[in-house]
């Protein structure tokens, strides 16, 4: 029966125009699983296309339950975005509603899997910790919108051009900015930025991929023990994550805590920034805790 009533309730929304949208009802309609995603939508398809982000500001994206008036925007969408895998509930809601165009992000960039303590088929997720494959996804994002509107098709493509030049510019900055550092090993709330292998940091999670997971003892003392060894002077919390174990980590071992965003969402301490801004805080947040030259 509920299932009933809220299919009939996503038809009414979506035949009355009900939407996240109704700032530009007549332009193109693109939905975006979390903020990343929006980023890229909104730098490629400018001022021609309306953006809905289905992960409310604040929100942890993995744990994302779609409502009624969410579901509709991906129906009505003339493109959506997800990443499968992340956000099942956007990926059953995509399976089942969506009629325009979609990209998966994880197909499009290329998944790498975890490190350590992971089967090879578990693959992380957060790539848009790497900035070229944000350059990828934001090229086929610029594919995908001149052919459903070819009246404006060398716009999207130079939107794209100009994203991958800033994000090729932010590329270049990491490698030069952690080229030379004391230390390499960073420990993070959870493990969300195994993407920064490429630039030689070295990922000592406290959590696994759910920043509320509770770390076993064994691991608390393996952490305890490089921190040690290592000379770590930082504990790296999150903002969408509860500073509990971080803090209390740190707290044991008498280091300092800092922010390491994982950029997942946007809060109200970051809602003036983007990710662009948001990756270069990072940076030198990275740089200041491994004494980098």
């Amino acid at each position: 029966m509920r299932a009933a009533l809220g299919a009939v309730a996503l038809t009414l929304i979506v035949a009355s125009g009900c939407s996240a949208f109704e700032d530009d009802p007549d332009g193109l309609q693109i939905a975006a699983g979390f903020y990343p995603l929006q980023y890229v939508a909104e730098r490629v398809a400018g001022d021609l296309a309306a953006v809905d982000d289905l992960t409310t500001p604040g929100q942890e994206p993995h744990d994302l339950e779609l409502t009624i008036k969410e579901t509709a925007v991906i129906a009505r969408a003339d493109l959506v975005i997800h990443e499968e895998g992340l956000q099942p509930a956007v990926d059953d809601a995509v399976e089942q509603n969506a009629v325009g165009e979609v990209i998966d992000a994880a197909g499009v960039v290329g998944l790498e899997p975890f490190e350590d303590g992971a089967p090879e088929s578990d693959l992380d997720p957060h790539f848009w910790l790497d900035p070229l494959r944000m350059a990828d996804l934001g090229d086929t994002v610029a594919e995908v919108l001149a052919n459903l509107d070819l009246d404006h098709a060398d716009e999207y493509v130079a939107n794209a051009a100009a994203l991958r030049a800033d994000l090729e510019d932010l590329d270049q900055a990491y490698s030069a900015g952690l080229a030379t550092c004391e230390r390499q090993t960073i420990v993070v709330s959870h493990d969300a930025f195994g993407y920064l292998g490429k630039y030689g940091v070295e990922i000592a999670p406290i959590a696994g991929l759910s920043p509320g997971a509770e770390p076993t003892p064994a691991v608390l003392a393996d952490l305890q023990q490089l921190i040690e060894e290592d000379g770590i002077t930082t504990v790296f919390g999150e903002r969408l994550a509860s500073p509990r174990l971080t803090e209390s980590l740190a707290d044991d071992m008498g280091v300092q805590t800092a922010i390491l965003d994982p950029i997942e969402g946007l809060t109200d301490e970051t809602a003036d920034e983007d990710y662009l801004s948001i990756m270069r805080t990072n940076l030198d947040a990275l740089r200041e805790a491994n004494a980098c030259t």
